[in-house]
């Protein structure tokens, strides 16, 4: 039996692989399609390179988590050409408008080989038989201290049992494909199927040619096409200047039907589109497409009627963050990601969290071999931080279905007033009166640690855990309030205005201030206490 079964072998679910192995967990990526990736997808250039058909900028200002991978791996990036003119064509027998001095992927940047080197150099640091592809999940079925995984593997059934699942796919691609056994809640599913795919009802587009000629014209590659015949709605530079690879990419502004009605003529309607928006004969050497809402391991029912999704930005139902099953069954796609959700940070935020809990589960129930952060090389004081981390990262869950209690008994009450303050409140500040109780659980040895202006120098440590945290379940429930059907008739409830967060954030602020206290008092007294005691012996 495996201790961690991940479904799904693109960026989420190859960075939580990634994540765990260093836990000594033994562990597989299922993949049902026959290549790794998911919504990365690069196609080769006639002249060496890559051409991304999926997913392929990145924002290093605003998107940490991504950037540092690539780093960490090595990889090597380039700017998005996003210097020039930007045409806009508003009428098809009309020319194009120029508009100079507007950036339209500002910071933007693009891997070298494209992006499907990021999720190749990860699958590079697993084990060989770490990933498994043609593997598609049919079947989960709880079986109290484990959970059993159906397969179809080459027309055949197949049975898994794994102690943890975690479900790195779209949504409303799982809820579609997947028989749960018990069924899933129904605020569950409604929470899936208002999760809208990324890029599922999407077709991009890249066409070769033999020199960048809008550089040459003082434009940037980027067009806009509004008018009703547009083929295509947006244009840009997907140019990969290591390899003297010139292309412009693009998005089809056709819905999936009229895409597949004209498929047989689509590369032909391309080359007239770029002809109208740039002037003239455009040498479209190759033509590269991808139509996602044909790809059934990306593209739910949902997503190809363009059903309309409840999440609000790049933020993501917080119903999706739980762990079900008795904390054996996750969702972790980038869909599910506290932000950026539906981006390849989204991605690396899920992985990020799902893997914080699996470690700290693991780490409770012996299941992790000692990895260097627990090597008995390392002090006393630096374990229980450790640990006390550890804990701090599976708080989640219970604390957001902690204010969801207190939520729905403010209503059962009639409570009309700040009803969200006051939940939300009460679960923090239950929270950290359970974290100062596992405080004073931990062996720490404080005889000889340092206090200056009668603080502890351990409280530093302490602290760090909890920034993300309180950010998590502030995200939770604003999320949460704006899906809730309950809370639809307490507008104040249901969009919380900028004000009454700040009122709310002051409230934690003021908890937060109280644990901080409590803690540097409790570690002082026991400071004393074991002085007090060597003294005794000496």
């Amino acid at each position: 039996m495996l201790d961690v079964a991940i479904i799904g072998a693109g960026v989420s679910g190859l960075a939580l692989a990634k994540r765990i192995q260093k836990r000594g967990l033994s562990f597989a990526v299922f993949e049902a399609r026959d290549r790794i990736g998911g919504r990365i997808f690069t196609t080769p250039g006639r002249s060496g390179g890559g051409l991304d058909l999926g997913a392929g900028w990145y924002w290093p200002e605003t998107q940490p988590l991504v950037a540092a991978l690539i780093e960490e791996l090595g990889l090597s990036s380039y700017a998005q050409h996003d210097a020039g003119g930007v045409l806009h064509l508003r009428e098809a027998d009309k020319k194009a408008e120029r508009i100079d001095d507007q950036r339209l992927y500002d910071g933007a940047r693009r891997l070298h080989g494209g992006m499907a080197a990021l999720v190749n150099a990860i699958a590079k640091t697993l084990p060989a038989d770490a990933i498994r592809l043609n593997h598609r999940v049919t079947r989960l079925c709880d079986r109290g201290d484990h959970v059993e995984l159906t397969f179809l593997v080459d027309g055949k059934s197949s049975v898994m049992t794994a102690s943890h699942v975690i479900l790195s796919l779209p949504p409303r691609l799982l809820r579609e494909t997947i028989e749960f056994s018990p069924s899933l809640d129904e605020a569950t599913d409604r929470a899936l199927l208002g999760a809208e795919t990324w890029m599922a009802a999407q077709a991009k587009v890249a066409v070769e040619v033999s020199a960048p000629f809008w550089r040459e014209n003082g434009l940037s590659g980027s067009a806009y096409v509004t008018h009703e015949q547009a083929i295509l709605g947006e244009i840009f530079d997907a140019s990969d200047p290591s390899t003297q690879l010139f292309a412009l990419g693009g998005f089809m502004a056709l819905d999936p039907q009229l895409r597949e009605n004209f498929s047989v003529g689509l590369p032909l309607l391309i080359a007239s589109q770029l002809g109208s928006v740039f002037g003239g004969d455009v040498d479209c050497q190759a033509t590269h497409y991808k139509d996602w809402a044909q790809e059934p391991f990306t593209c739910s029912a949902a997503d190809r009627m363009g059903e309309t999704s409840d999440q609000t930005g790049d933020v993501a139902n917080p119903l999706l963050r739980r762990a079900l099953w008795d904390k054996k069954l996750y969702f972790g796609g980038s869909e599910t990601a506290v932000r950026n959700a539906g981006y390849i940070e989204g991605a690396l935020d899920a992985a990020r969290r799902v893997g914080r809990t699996l470690t700290a589960l693991a780490d409770k129930q012996g299941l992790a071999s000692r990895t260097e952060e627990d090597d008995a090389s390392k002090d006393l004081n630096e374990t229980c931080l450790i640990r006390f981390g550890r804990w701090v990262d599976v708080q989640s869950d219970g604390i957001f279905e902690d204010y969801r209690r207190r939520l729905t008994r403010g209503l059962a009450s009639q409570q009309r007033d700040s009803l969200t303050q006051h939940a939300i409140l009460s679960a923090i500040e239950d929270i950290f009166q359970q974290a100062l109780t596992f405080l004073d659980s931990l062996p720490f040895d404080l005889a000889a640690t340092k206090v200056e202006r009668g603080r502890i120098a351990l409280m530093p440590q302490i602290q760090q855990p909890f920034g993300d945290l309180i950010q998590t379940i502030m995200d939770d429930v604003v999320a949460f309030n704006q899906t809730s059907c309950a809370l639809s008739n307490f507008p104040d409830e249901h969009r919380l205005s900028r004000e009454y967060k700040s009122v709310i954030m002051q409230d934690i602020a003021g908890a937060w201030r109280e644990f901080l206290l409590s803690a540097n008092g409790r570690l002082l007294e026991r400071k004393n206490a074991e002085c007090v005691g060597e003294n005794a012996n000496d």
